[in-house]
């Protein structure tokens, strides 16, 4: 090689590139360090007067001119060939070229760096393919064969307020697992039928025990708020006191409503109060059960007045949605919403008059208040399932109400004011005392557990049998009792007409006595 080819070489190789843009200058940096080094290499190898490198076996160059061609070492077997890699820009600055091991060309793109903002608007676009997906899943139920459920409606049709799939259905195949969104339109569709109910006497006749409300029922419940009111007729003449108020409701369209027997109690005047009239319509008093606290009234000389159905009380279940409407402390048509807390609830009520043992309530947390009795509970398919009876004032929600079951059993007998069926309650007639350390010293007992015979009342059971005044009871069929309440509660789970095997310790010695349990309804026995 001559000295100006040598000079063009390496005018080539110390020169630097011309372009040194960022996205190269890693590239040309491990470039320049090949060619320094080769440089070197050569560098050596002149001063020690050899012409090429000893390492390389051949290279390529742009030449010293057009009309010269570059010289080609001699190829060495025992030296394998040095290669390398030029890049250069072209006009596109995101294109480079890039030697091959042959000696050829080739194109390749430069990859692209991804920013924050494309790797967040990924996201995004995700997030709303995802979202749109869920949305669309959960809305058309992709996933299920079940229907979505669907608060139940109801419309006024006929005679009363009826469920638009049917009078009669299930209330618990329709209860929305929200709060239903129909209350406002069963309130006004049923409110027509609820009445208002204020009950009279005349003074001359009033009883010294005064308004229902001051009586032992009422301030258990109810409270002291209730006093009665007198009115002056004018003229001189007796006056009007009023004596209760509450609510009932039409369940037939000639004019028969359903309330408490405790609102109308032995009212000398009744008078309802209805929607779309002006004055009060006069009611009479068909029937009324005490024990069972229900009573019908019939508005005479009037008919087409809207009505509402009885439902199923034991289609019911805990939970449910109800709604009450009365006319708590005066305020007319209030309505109030709750649900069904429990079923089946027992209560014994003492009053004026006796005492009332109240079954198979249905208790709810729905509002009630005085001037609630009476009224309907409905279910969100406007059928009546309860009446409105009492709710403990020493308490918060703890509302009851008289089921459905428990009405129609009856409402034949309210209707003809026939007597109706006492359920029989199995009895012994026998008072009962516990017994006392010195009397157990007396009688010659070891303990104190059992029951002692105080009283025997005549032709009951106990006298038919043979029990005896001083006796211990100590237990029923070889089962031990050890007080008279849970000997009472025994013989309440016995069947009337059967056969009882006492055990009795009479004179210091056990024996064996049979009873047979009998009705306490049929001995006049409190």
């Amino acid at each position: 090689m001559d000295d100006q080819n040598k000079k063009n070489y390496d005018d080539f190789f110390r020169n630097e590139p011309k372009d040194n843009s960022s996205s190269n200058n890693e590239t040309n940096r491990l470039d320049q360090e090949q060619q320094q080094d080769y440089y070197e290499q050569r560098q050596e190898s002149t001063e020690q007067g050899a012409d090429t490198p000893k390492s390389t076996a051949y290279y390529y160059s742009y030449g010293p001119s057009i009309n010269e061609k570059p010289q080609e070492a001699p190829q060495q077997d025992t030296v394998k060939p040095y290669t390398y890699e030029a890049k250069a820009l072209i006009d596109e600055p995101q294109r480079q070229f890039k030697a091959s091991t042959n000696g050829s060309w080739k194109v390749v793109k430069e990859p692209k760096r991804r920013t924050f903002r494309s790797m967040f608007l990924s996201f995004l676009a995700g997030a709303l393919v995802v979202g749109g997906l869920m949305y669309a899943a959960d809305t058309q139920n992709w996933f299920t064969n079940l229907t979505a459920q669907q608060p139940a409606s109801s419309t006024v049709q006929g005679s009363g307020v009826t469920n638009v799939n049917g009078a009669g259905s299930n209330s618990s195949t329709s209860t929305a697992v929200v709060r239903p969104n129909n209350i406002a339109e069963l309130s006004k569709q049923a409110s027509p039928a609820v009445v208002k109910i204020e009950t009279y006497v005349q003074q001359s006749s009033r009883r010294s025990s005064g308004s229902i409300f001051d009586d032992s029922f009422f301030r258990q419940f109810f409270g002291d708020d209730y006093r009665s009111e007198t009115n002056d007729s004018g003229g001189g003449q007796s006056q009007r006191v009023q004596t209760g108020m509450g609510t009932g409701f039409f369940f037939k369209e000639d004019g028969h409503i359903l309330t408490n027997q405790h609102v109308v109690g032995d009212a000398e005047e009744i008078l309802v109060t209805v929607q779309g009239y002006d004055e009060p319509l006069k009611a009479k008093l068909l029937g009324s059960s005490y024990d069972l606290d229900l009573a019908v009234l019939k508005v005479e000389g009037k008919s087409g007045f809207p009505t509402l159905p009885l439902g199923d009380s034991d289609n019911i279940n805990i939970g449910d949605w109800v709604v009450a409407i009365g006319n708590p402390y005066g305020f007319d048509l209030t309505t109030t919403v709750g649900v069904i807390s429990a079923k089946e609830r027992p209560i014994d009520i003492s009053d004026t008059q006796g005492e009332r043992h109240y079954k198979h309530l249905l208790q709810t947390d729905a509002s009630i208040n005085p001037g609630n009795s009476g009224g309907p509970l409905l279910n969100i398919n406007g059928e009546v399932v309860g009446i409105n009876t009492a709710v403990s004032a020493q308490a918060q929600g703890i509302g009851f109400a008289i089921p459905t079951s428990t009405v129609k059993e009856v409402l034949d007998n309210l209707i003809n004011n026939k007597e109706i069926p006492k359920e029989p309650v199995p009895f012994i007639g026998a008072d009962l005392s516990p017994i006392t350390e010195s009397m157990a010293q007396q009688l010659g007992l070891k303990s104190t557990e059992g029951a002692l015979v105080k009283n025997i009342y005549y032709n009951t059971p106990a006298f038919n049998a043979d029990l005896k005044q001083y006796d211990v009871i100590i237990g029923i069929e070889g089962t031990k009792y050890k007080n008279p309440t849970e000997f009472v509660n025994a013989i309440k789970t016995k069947e009337v007409g059967s056969t009882v095997q006492f055990n009795v310790i009479r004179g210091g010695k056990e024996i064996t006595i049979d009873v047979v349990i009998g009705d306490k309804n049929k001995f006049g026995v409190e």
